[in-house]
């Protein structure tokens, strides 16, 4: 069954941030266009042996107008985009967090599971690996215990080689 999403936003300061930097980006992008395009534009008009002065005068308006209708048209994909990538990944984050905050008060909640197309599926499943015995341990009433004692050691997980990196 396919789960719509609820929140616009799960994680509202990271998307913003990470939005923002896309943003960001972008007008960096254009600014260096500007530059560059007029730059070879008023190179281009001193050395044309007519109207050359009449093309520097009207180069800056032509330059602004252009950069400002890529603005206009590239701006909403970059944004759309943006809040796109960012919900596949702060999507599964708090997703994951909930999950943790479900396992650390005492619930017995069923393997974690992330939406396909979602990134840190292999983060759900190390969580998965490490949660599994608190969530499979049997209940202990006892007054003493607390619902993160584990009962189990946790299975052995792969980790990357830090000896090759450095040698």
């Amino acid at each position: 069954m396919l789960r719509l999403r609820t929140t616009k936003l799960n994680l509202p300061g990271l998307q913003l941030k990470l939005i923002g930097a896309f943003v960001a980006l972008f007008v960096f992008g254009q600014v260096f266009q500007y530059v560059l395009l007029t730059s070879a534009l008023a190179t281009l008009a001193t050395q044309m042996p007519e109207d050359g002065l009449r093309l520097l005068d009207e180069l800056g308006p032509l330059v602004i107008s252009n950069v400002l209708w890529t603005m206009c048209a590239i701006l909403p994909l970059t944004l759309a985009i943006g809040l796109l990538v960012t919900h596949r990944l702060a999507g599964p984050i708090w997703r994951l967090s909930r999950y943790l905050e479900e396992v650390i008060g005492g619930k017995r909640p069923p393997d974690c599971k992330l939406r396909r197309g979602d990134e840190l599926h292999d983060l759900c499943a190390l969580i998965n690996a490490a949660t599994a015995p608190v969530r499979r341990a049997p209940a202990n009433p006892t007054a003493d215990s607390t619902p993160m004692e584990i009962q189990a050691p946790l299975p052995a997980v792969e980790k990357p080689v830090e000896s090759q990196r450095a040698g």
